[in-house]
């Protein structure tokens, strides 16, 4: 089933489909979408969850205050629900 990510502020809107991250999805769409090692080893990718979740067949290296803060690795995420993200801190 595919899933819906919106990056915010721009309000792009790309779908992810089963079985992808959602980097993969992004750049399969021919978004820039920032990005360097795709093993979360190197925090490009990092970006945060403003609505929605995500699973892992991985855990990434992030701290409980960034979990609870919503930071995510696109590189490694799996989307469960539609999603709304953004790269800043807003």
């Amino acid at each position: 089933m595919t899933k819906r990510v919106v990056l915010k502020p721009q309000n792009l809107e790309f779908i992810v489909e089963e079985g992808q991250t959602v980097l993969e999805a992004a750049l399969n769409q021919n978004l820039a979408f920032p990005h360097r090692c795709m093993v979360g080893a190197c925090a490009s990718c990092l970006c945060r969850i403003e609505s929605g979740a995500v699973d892992y067949d991985l855990e990434p290296l992030l701290t409980e205050k960034e979990k609870q803060q919503g930071w995510m690795f696109s590189c490694l995420a799996y989307p469960k629900s539609d999603l709304v993200i953004t790269f800043g801190d807003e």
